[in-house]
């Protein structure tokens, strides 16, 4: 699988641009704000129909601009797929796939694969059990269709049974209708708590093993999924903590609440890990995430690298770039020193300058 193009229009700091990549390593290099991260988020956008980062769609169109548009041409299995986003400020975005407009958004799901690595990706072990569970989401919805609905089904509901608790304050006979959302959230809620469990078992398997090669047999990484509550208890919990809820106004279990443990010895290095350890095995869970697309789609995703060797050192820098040799790799930095020193194969270079891209000969 790669990107053979992206054609942006009115796209955040790019007015006008057409750029054609390489099946290998594609390199962008220019200073801060210049507009590097906005070619890979673009990218993540056609894969995913939104920005990495969250932001909302007017965010992403051009200053003064009413509308964006984003063309991706992508080869997939000697098959070739345009993929079209077009964004407006003030109506929901459009998106067709050979020209042929999607209803739904999940409907583009799975064309593209894509792994974003970046910085924050690298504090996703000591950060907070939000930034946990979005990483499970991310990969989950590309790999599983029935996932993202499930997810999306299960969001509306909770967001429903929020504001059924809040209106039981002033209208106390609404109380009734709370079993209807009660059975809802239960059936959906159960489908994902399965479903990451099976996929957190995958993973743990390779996250081991990458991690034990990166620390040079040194440490062992064990990755866990922490349910909010198990999937055959959810109802008696629900029921349980009703009063609870209904007091808080907030529905206080379900898989909204769930985490991933990461251990090595024995010790929970979200809160006791050193900084080295929990930058490795953020490494190592983003390698893993690449392995385990392998595994289940047999293929190679699209690898996007935001500025992140900056961040590593040279042992886990090295590690990096010799695990992505067979895989189309789009590299943003400042420079390309690191690439020099590490002797690494690189197949196109781009220049980003105050939102222009220029090819580079090698």
């Amino acid at each position: 699988m790669m990107i053979q193009s992206i054609e942006l229009k009115n796209y955040r700091n790019y007015e006008n641009l057409k750029i054609d990549f390489t099946s290998g390593t594609n390199i962008l290099f220019g200073d801060n704000a210049q507009g590097k991260t906005n070619v890979l988020e673009s990218a993540y956008v056609s894969g995913t129909s939104k920005s990495h980062k969250g932001s909302k769609d007017r965010d992403l169109i051009q200053f003064g601009k009413e509308e964006s548009h984003i063309r991706t041409f992508v080869l997939k299995n000697d098959k070739e797929f345009q993929i079209d986003i077009h964004l407006k400020k003030n109506r929901s975005k459009g998106i067709a796939v050979n020209r042929i407009p999607i209803k739904k958004a999940g409907a583009l799901f799975g064309i593209l694969n894509i792994v974003f690595f970046s910085p924050e990706d690298l504090n996703i072990i000591k950060n907070g059990p939000s930034q946990r569970r979005r990483f499970l989401d991310l990969e989950l919805c590309q790999l599983d269709k029935i996932y993202l609905s499930d997810l999306t089904n299960y969001n509306k509901i909770l967001n429903q049974r929020n504001k059924l608790l809040k209106d039981l304050i002033f209208r106390r006979e609404l109380i009734d209708t709370l079993s209807v959302w009660d059975m809802q959230l239960i059936e959906y809620g159960q489908r994902i708590i399965r479903r990451r469990s099976a996929f957190i078992k995958e993973l743990s398997e390779i996250v081991y093993s990458i991690h034990k090669n990166i620390s040079g047999n040194r440490e062992e990484l064990r990755l866990t999924y922490e349910p909010g509550v198990q999937a055959d208890q959810f109802e008696k919990e629900l029921e349980r903590v009703r009063q609870k809820d209904m007091k808080y106004c907030q529905t206080s279990v379900g898989p909204h609440r769930d985490d991933l443990l990461f251990q090595i010895g024995g010790v929970d290095i979200r809160t006791f890990g050193s900084q080295g350890q929990q930058r490795t095995s953020a490494l190592s869970l983003k390698l893993s995430e690449i392995e385990l697309v392998k595994k289940l789609i047999h293929d190679t995703p699209v690898l996007l690298l935001d500025d992140v060797l900056s961040e590593l050192d040279s042992s886990r820098q090295n590690y990096l770039l010799a695990s992505i040799h067979d895989i189309q790799t789009i590299i943003t930095c400042t420079g390309l020193d690191e690439f020099v020193k590490n002797r690494f194969q690189i197949d196109r270079v781009f220049e980003v300058k105050s939102g222009s891209v220029m090819q580079k000969v090698k």
